[in-house]
């Protein structure tokens, strides 16, 4: 079934040029189905691309799904044009009396600020506040993921010497989890990020299930059962280029950034880089959507209602 957006959102051409079925607005319209309401919390400072991607995941899945783009108001974005925010944004505060089946949050390149630190941090604590009582189901990605477990959990990150960046190898601890159906016992993930969560901290908190971890890189997946939270810590959603365009432009601004681990053939960044990740990246969004249209009331006013 495909993904419902907008018609003129610049992730359109893309998607359909890459056979992701998406539908026109006119064509929803017409079909007597409730689509699966999924929010976008986009926190990215590239927002045409983080739809892209979240869109292309979000796309594969049998089910009708209705994307609904929001964004922090009291932030206003470097890299994304006022007429694309203006067209295609609503701020939460436009959607907070919504109710949705799924919502997404992403990462944000402020992971090196102390969570309170953050400008924004009051009202995406009123938004992850809200989530327990307008969302039946959460996916968290990466320093999104962070500030969710910080808030719900209080579960710590800390500073790493150097980023974390390239492609690494995941354990699955929970082969019989829902969300890890079809997944390999390992399998590689995107990492791309300057903070970590440990493993101890996480066993320490018996409400959270640690699902997937990396020797090198620590905890990947968790999951809080009860309000349906996935935490993601890591880029499972990226393109093939993504990490090649965050090391070409560091090292145009002059950083100390080492090549992306186990990422370009050879480690030779001349070389077009392989993507070996597409495939899990598909069976964790869909996996996710499945749990969701398993279990989310056809009813939306009865989400959050216990």
């Amino acid at each position: 079934m495909p993904i419902k957006i907008p018609d003129a959102l610049p992730a359109r051409e893309t998607l359909l040029k890459e056979g992701v079925a998406v539908m026109q607005e006119s064509e929803a319209a017409r079909q007597d189905i409730r689509p699966l309401q999924i929010g976008l919390l986009n926190l990215m400072p590239n927002k045409v691309r983080t739809e892209t991607q979240i869109a292309r995941l979000l796309g594969a899945s049998p089910l009708q799904i209705e994307l609904s783009l929001i964004r922090i108001g009291n932030h206003t974005p470097k890299n994304t044009s006022q007429d694309h925010l203006i067209s295609f944004y609503n701020t939460w505060e436009q959607v907070a009396d919504r109710k949705f089946d799924g919502f997404i949050v992403t990462g944000a390149p402020v992971e090196q600020l102390d969570f309170e630190d953050v400008t924004y941090w009051d009202e995406l604590t009123c938004i992850f506040d809200w989530t327990r009582t307008n969302v039946h189901s959460n996916l968290f990605i990466c320093w999104g993921a962070m500030a969710a477990a910080w808030h719900f959990h209080k579960l710590p990150k800390y500073q790493l010497a150097k980023k974390a960046f390239g492609i690494y190898r995941q354990r699955n601890l929970a082969p019989a989890s829902p969300y890890l159906n079809g997944f390999s016992d390992d399998f590689l993930i995107p990492v791309s990020r300057w903070t970590e969560v440990h493993a101890e901290d996480v066993l320490a908190r018996p409400e959270l299930d640690m699902l997937v971890d990396c020797p090198a890189t620590g905890p990947s997946l968790l999951e809080h059962a009860p309000s349906r939270s996935v935490f993601m810590f890591n880029h499972v959603e990226y393109d093939s280029f993504s990490l090649k365009e965050e090391y070409e432009r560091d090292v145009a601004a002059g950083s100390d950034i080492a090549i992306p681990h186990n990422y370009f053939p050879d480690d030779d960044p001349t070389r077009k880089p392989l993507n070996r990740w597409r495939s899990h990246a598909h069976l964790l969004f869909g996996n996710w959507i499945n749990q969701v249209y398993q279990s989310t009331p056809y009813d939306h006013a009865r989400i959050g209602q216990g």
